[in-house]
């Protein structure tokens, strides 16, 4: 089930009622683990046995921790859960990945083996609420939070329907307390979360499927060599398409959670308005950045043991954080350009310390680094590294003889709605959504509202996946 879906919004109409009706606060909850189960069996019903799996094994290591006395029983509980959740993501996701990897090794080595064909399913989100779990026992395994109370609550924070799929990466610290005590949205908050629902669709249906995504995919998915205003504006397409789809999706489940009456936290900040990488990753994919910091970057050393081992930790976590998102060399190779942009702008931080820019620099900064941000855009949409080649050839002016791919329709729709929001990011880049909101008169809040629902009236197609879905 895809929020851009007809059937969501039964499902979640009938949620919304269930929720607003005078049960007991455990009956409630129950409607939401019941309805969060229904959501995600709504694409494999035999994948809500790896949920459960989850969520059984990291609820009885949270406990086994808390009682354990000896220090390497601690580890052990620690152990069973790390291994749990990784060896599920590991056969899962990977699996394929590495068997196809062993045979091209074996075959440089003169050795002729052929693996068999994997022919497993990726479960949708798997990437999503391993993390989410194995979080939990970390946590308690650092002494950074007891674990929940019961059962039915640590269930309702792996499987919570709005954030299950694709993020926010939650924290329990951030959930599980929220589902100690009875919530149900004040009007405020419901209308304001599904203003944000509406924001979400709108990002996703109106601007990355339908004004997006087929310039992205004429120029990565044909086999004719692009040219330079080509594989730009195919680089350019992709860049708004997968930030409008990711965004999206994360605007739209913060905006139904609030409509149940619960908070999560931002995941994204305007990105495109980044000056600087670091900046970048505090702006894009946030909950998924402060994951990598706290439970891999610091872990490996972080900035505490010399520059040296910092820029290790910097391009492990990186590089690590690229194959998290597929598995696949391309994206390991986007981490590392990441992971290389980070250490090279943590040098100049300390060679050039106390430089203070401009604001006609702090743009061209800005801007830089938008540019930069889109070259990696290359090795995550490419599916291959020929294909990443040829559009960084075409970029960059090296593709002779290379003809025309897109419409002149493509170039301008292109260019104007990229250019509108990396305008919008500048514009928010120091103000919040909520700010902004506070201060515009009701009736323009009105209008811009009604503008979008009608726009994704007018251009709801076949409720394609977002794209995330995949990692």
């Amino acid at each position: 089930m895809v929020f851009n879906s007809l059937t969501f919004v039964v499902f979640f109409a009938c949620v919304l009622v269930l929720h607003n009706l005078p049960l007991s606060w455990t009956a409630k909850k129950i409607n939401l683990l019941m309805a969060s189960y229904l959501f995600y069996s709504a694409w494999n019903p035999p994948f809500v046995v790896l949920l459960w799996v989850s969520t059984i094994v990291d609820w009885y290591a949270a406990q086994g921790l808390v009682k354990a006395k000896r220090e390497s029983a601690r580890h052990a509980w620690m152990l069973l859960s790390v291994v749990a959740n990784l060896g599920m993501l590991g056969y899962f996701k990977y699996g394929q990945f590495l068997l196809d990897n062993f045979g091209a090794l074996m075959a440089s080595l003169g050795v002729a083996w052929q693996p068999a064909k994997y022919d497993i399913v990726l479960p949708v989100g798997i990437s999503f609420y391993t993390f989410a779990t194995m979080a939990y026992t970390l946590d308690v395994y650092l002494r950074r939070a007891e674990p929940a109370r019961n059962l039915l609550d640590y269930a309702l924070f792996v499987t919570f329907f709005p954030h299950l799929v694709a993020g926010p990466i939650m924290r329990p610290t951030e959930l599980v307390p929220q589902f100690e005590q009875p919530r149900k949205a004040s009007g405020e908050q419901l209308r304001f979360g599904l203003a944000l629902m509406t924001l979400g669709l709108f990002n996703k249906i109106v601007l990355a499927d339908s004004l997006l995504a087929s310039a992205a995919e004429r120029v990565y998915d044909s086999s004719r060599l692009p040219g330079m205003l080509d594989a730009w504006i195919g680089t350019l397409a992709f860049s708004g398409q997968i930030f409008c789809d990711f965004a999206g999706y994360s605007t739209t489940a913060i905006g139904a959670a609030l409509c149940l009456g619960f908070a999560m936290p931002d995941n994204f900040r305007f990105p495109y308005a980044a000056v600087g990488f670091s900046d970048f990753w505090r702006r894009w994919h946030i909950t998924l950045s402060s994951w990598l910091r706290d439970y891999l970057y610091i872990p490996l050393g972080g900035n505490r043991r010399g520059a040296a081992r910092t820029y290790v930790a910097l391009m492990l976590t990186m590089l690590l954080g690229g194959l998290w998102h597929g598995a696949n060399w391309t994206f390991v190779a986007w981490g590392g350009l990441h992971g290389l942009y980070l250490s090279v702008e943590r040098a100049l931080r300390a060679r050039f310390a106390n430089y203070r820019p401009g604001p006609a620099m702090f743009v061209a900064l800005g801007l830089l680094t938008w540019m930069l941000v889109n070259l990696t855009w290359v090795f995550f949409r490419a599916k291959t590294f020929a294909k990443a080649w040829t559009v960084l050839c075409g970029m960059f002016g090296l593709n002779g003889g290379a003809r025309p791919i897109l419409a002149t329709y493509y170039l301008v729709s292109v260019s104007v709605v990229v250019g509108a929001i990396v305008l919008t990011h500048w514009f928010m880049r120091a103000r919040t959504l909520e700010s902004v909101v506070a201060r515009t008169p009701a009736a323009a809040l009105c209008a811009v509202w009604a503008l979008m629902a009608f726009a994704i009236v007018i251009a709801q197609g076949e409720g394609s996946a977002f794209i995330y879905f995949q990692f």
